[in-house]
């Protein structure tokens, strides 16, 4: 029964597969002509679709929107019923139909093209109204459905799907879409809080929170202040440069060598060169800087290398930069 069932899976993975390479090696001159169109655009992509291909159509337009694209999504029925003023001048518009024959698009396409809205056409058959309608025509070839009975839009989904996201794709690559754009598209996801959230975001400020003590400052001063900031202290100069860093490790190893640590002062205890950070770089760096260098903390330096803040890993986390 186990073997019966992965292997059945197997063939209609495969069938799926075949269905793309075809897609693939059927890619033509139409498919560039709509790219250069929807490129050219200065309005939205409206993508509309029936059933399975809506469900599609509403994916490549959330997946246009999540690269920069602007798009909405419009349903054929509610079209009909005053939902067809969302499509505006410099509009691009984009049917889904793997038949071509959805009664819906029979209707509305031809006010699409009344008001001058170019219309783009995906689907399986080419002899359809749909594709009659349509100003270029993307034909999604598929010889065979994943269904037994070659009926229910299984590999021809598939190929409609991945065919969107290679229009959103080149689309995005050919506006020249920036880490940093895409990061601010996606704000809340982990996207975005790798690539978008800076350490001046996630670094504390202000003296309750920033770890500082003077070279010649006694030991017992110094581990008050790490006491109350997380175990660790910056050490500055007389003009409040940083010059090193004492951790809780750096205690530890002290106290392996001596008993008599409060004899000594910040500067014989500090490590010095500390690994420091900009406000202005990203937290996603900060953490990958801790993580590189076996650290839980880093010292924020501005351009002078005066400590103005101090960045955890264990905020990073909770924040879920990393």
């Amino acid at each position: 029964m186990k073997e019966k069932i992965l292997k059945r899976a197997q063939e209609i993975i495969d069938i799926e597969l075949e269905g793309l390479k075809s897609l693939r090696d059927s890619l033509d001159e139409n498919f560039y002509r709509a790219i250069i169109l929807l490129l050219q655009c200065k309005g939205r992509i409206v993508v509309s679709g029936v059933g399975k291909s809506g469900i599609v159509g509403r994916k490549i337009s959330s997946t246009l929107n999540g690269v920069g694209i602007p798009s909405v999504f419009l349903h054929p029925s509610e079209s009909l019923h005053g939902e067809l003023g969302m499509v505006q001048k410099d509009d691009v518009f984009l049917a889904i139909s793997k038949s071509g024959q959805s009664e819906e698009f029979s209707i509305i396409l031809p006010y699409v093209k009344r008001i001058n809205i170019p219309i783009i056409g995906m689907t399986s058959n080419a002899n359809s109204d749909l594709a009659k309608q349509s100003d270029i025509i993307i034909f999604v070839k598929v010889d065979k459905e994943a269904c037994p009975y070659n009926i229910v839009p299984t590999t021809s989904t598939t190929a409609m799907m991945a065919l969107g996201d290679a229009i959103a794709i080149i689309l995005a690559e050919l506006k020249g879409l920036k880490l940093e754009q895409l990061a601010t598209l996606h704000p809340g996801g982990t996207i975005g809080k790798r690539y978008w959230l800076k350490v001046e975001d996630m670094m504390l400020t202000g003296p309750q929170h920033v770890p500082i003590v003077h070279k010649d400052s006694p030991m017992k001063e110094v581990i008050l202040e790490m006491t109350q900031k997380r175990g660790i202290t910056s050490v500055v100069d007389d003009d409040g440069v940083l010059i090193g860093v004492i951790t809780d490790g750096d205690l530890r190893r002290l106290l392996e060598k001596t008993q008599d640590i409060f004899n000594l002062k910040a500067k014989e205890v500090m490590t010095t060169n500390p690994k420091t950070i900009k406000k202005d770089e990203l937290a996603a760096t900060a953490a990958s800087k801790m993580e590189h260098y076996g650290i839980t903390a880093l010292i924020v330096v501005d351009d002078l290398n005066k400590p103005i803040g101090i960045i955890h890993l264990h905020d990073l986390m909770r924040a879920k930069v990393i």
